[in-house]
C-alpha cells in the first residue's frame, strides 16, 4: 500500500522506516572483499567465518560496539576498534566500552584508517594502513577535530574490515516521499514529531536522532501521544 493509499485510510500515518544505508569514507580498497557496513553485517546477519582471522572495526558509535563484541564472541583471534578522536569522545554507551574492553577488544583511540590494501594477486583485505591523529581545536567548532600526524604511518595485517561509522537514508525511497528533508538526507520534523505534510509523523534514525533501539522505542511512542493529543481518541492509525 503506497503513502497516498494510506493517507485516505488512516487520519495518522507514522514513518519509522530507519537509516540503514552504511556510509563510506571514501578511501582506497574500500570495495574490496571483506570490508562490509556494520548495519548491514548486523541487520542481515552476513558474517563470515572469523575464526582465527583479525578484524578491524571503523567508528566509536553503538554500532561500532555491537559489531566488535558480535565479532570476537564469533571466534575472531583480534578485534581492533579504530577511532580518530579520544575515548572520552566516543558517542558509544560508556558500559559498552568498558565490557568490549573486558572482553579483550583492543582499542586504538586517536588513531584513523587511511587506507585497505589487498593480499597480494587477490581482491581480499590483506593490510590496513592507519595514521595516528591529534585534537585540534578549531575556530567555530564545538569540539577538538582529529588531524592526521604526517609520518606517522604504520600497517596492521588484516582480514576484515567493518565500516560503522554512521548510516544515512534510502534516498530513493525517502525522495519519494511528499516531506521536506534536511541537507543530510533525514525527514523533517517538529516537536510533535509532525512532518511538513499533514497526517503524516515521523521519528527515530530516519529524522537523524540518536541512533539506538531506546531511542527509536522512545520516539515512537511520544509520537503516538501526539497524535492523539492532535486527533483526539478514535482515530485510526498506520505504522
Amino acid at each position: 500500500m503506497y503513502l497516498g493509499e494510506l493517507k485516505k485510510n488512516y487520519d495518522a500515518v507514522f514513518l519509522a522506516i530507519g537509516s540503514n544505508v552504511p556510509v563510506k569514507m571514501n578511501i582506497e580498497g574500500e570495495n574490496l572483499e571483506g570490508v562490509y557496513g556494520g548495519n548491514e553485517l548486523l541487520e542481515k546477519n552476513m558474517h563470515p567465518d572469523y575464526t582465527g582471522k583479525k578484524v578491524a572495526v571503523i567508528g566509536g558509535g553503538n554500532v561500532a560496539m555491537d559489531c566488535a563484541r558480535t565479532i570476537q564472541r564469533k571466534g575472531a583471534k583480534q578485534v581492533y576498534v579504530i577511532y580518530r578522536r579520544a575515548e572520552e569522545q566516543m558517542p558509544a554507551e560508556k558500559k559498552e566500552i568498558k565490557e568490549a574492553k573486558e572482553e579483550g577488544i583492543t582499542f586504538l583511540f586517536q588513531h584513523n584508517i587511511v587506507k585497505i590494501l589487498p593480499q597480494e594477486e587477490t581482491n581480499k583485505v590483506g593490510k590496513i594502513e592507519c595514521m595516528k591523529t591529534e585534537l585540534v581545536q578549531k575556530e567555530g567548532e564545538l569540539r577538538p577535530s582529529p588531524v592526521d600526524i604526517e609520518g606517522s604511518n604504520y600497517f596492521l595485517d588484516m582480514d576484515y574490515v567493518v565500516m560503522a561509522i554512521g548510516s544515512k537514508p534510502e534516498q530513493e525511497v525517502v525522495s519519494s516521499l511528499p516531506v521536506k528533508t534536511n541537507t543530510k538526507g533525514y525527514i523533517e520534523i517538529d516537536k510533535n514529531y509532525r512532518t511538513t505534510e499533514e497526517g503524516i509523523f515521523a521519528g527515530g534514525d530516519i529524522v537523524g536522532s540518536k541512533a539506538t533501539v531506546a531511542w527509536a522505542a522512545r520516539a515512537g511512542r511520544k509520537a503516538a501521544d501526539a497524535i492523539n493529543e492532535i486527533f483526539g481518541t478514535g482515530l485510526k492509525i498506520s505504522k
